[in-house]
């Protein structure tokens, strides 16, 4: 396998985003392809979890958002939804000594009083274990979707305005932003869609209104450093405006530059 220097001589390690978020698509359609269960296709989803999780530390990316499991998945069949799970649970036991050597913290999104006791108790070891990390942020989200996110958020700013608290009129986007379960990680810069779909499946609505969009047709557990490195890349070569004209852009990465 290439190193790391290699794959990424042609990247700018200045201007790699600080956070990146994956939808992680395509578990089902990589086992059926190889006539296997779709539950093998999970499990060889966590080789790209741990590869990407693994590189993207090494890149001194900040923050690592993964969509692990929607609210909608719920729907699922039943053992299919039992096994992901038991491969949840297994997965946080298995490498969170990993996690812990190399310095990365674990933060936990969505329902996640909605998973079985024991899933829950997994994860919250994996948390409290490496809540003293201070490398790579890596953001598991479960039972998460972005209108139930935007609406438990709509539904404590109500409760502040029955109680007092708070001011209808007073309720502005910063206001919002406290109540989301990223409140205290920024917004993404890089959103990548792996399998083919094009489309962000309510994931991070709120917070993904100026990310960067990549959709690429490699099934996740295909997704590897070098297809990371050719999503940063794409990253790279945009120009991110935030609204504003290139003129603009321009001048403000050159102070010395004024516009008329």
């Amino acid at each position: 396998m290439n190193d790391i220097a290699t794959l990424t001589k042609d990247l700018d390690l200045a201007r790699i985003p600080a956070h990146v978020a994956i939808i992680m698509d395509g578990n089902g359609r990589w086992a059926r392809q190889r006539a296997m269960m779709r539950s093998e296709g999970h499990a060889e989803g966590v080789n790209s979890v741990n590869r990407i999780t693994r590189f993207s530390s090494d890149l001194g990316i900040k923050y690592l958002t993964l969509y692990a499991f929607s609210t909608e998945n719920w729907k699922r069949p039943q053992a299919e939804v039992d096994a992901l799970m038991h491969l949840i649970g297994w997965t946080i036991r298995k490498e969170t000594p990993d996690l812990v050597k190399n310095n990365v913290k674990i933060h936990l999104l969505g329902e996640i009083e909605r998973l079985p006791e024991s899933v829950r108790q997994d994860l919250e070891a994996g948390r409290e274990a490496t809540e003293h990390c201070t490398g790579l942020n890596l953001n598991i989200c479960l039972s998460y979707s972005s209108r139930w996110e935007l609406t438990n958020a709509a539904r404590k700013l109500a409760e502040k305005v029955k109680r007092g608290e708070l001011s209808p009129e007073d309720i502005t986007e910063e206001s919002i932003q406290a109540e989301l379960s990223t409140a205290d990680i920024p917004d993404p810069d890089l959103l990548i869609r792996t399998g083919g779909e094009e489309r962000i499946s309510n994931f991070l609505l709120w917070q993904c209104a100026y990310s960067e969009l990549y959709f690429t047709p490699v099934l996740w557990p295909d997704f590897d450093n070098e297809a990371f490195v050719e999503a940063l890349r794409s990253f790279q070569n945009r120009e991110r405006r935030f609204g504003m004209t290139s003129d603009q852009v321009k001048a403000n990465d050159n102070p010395h530059n004024t516009i008329d």
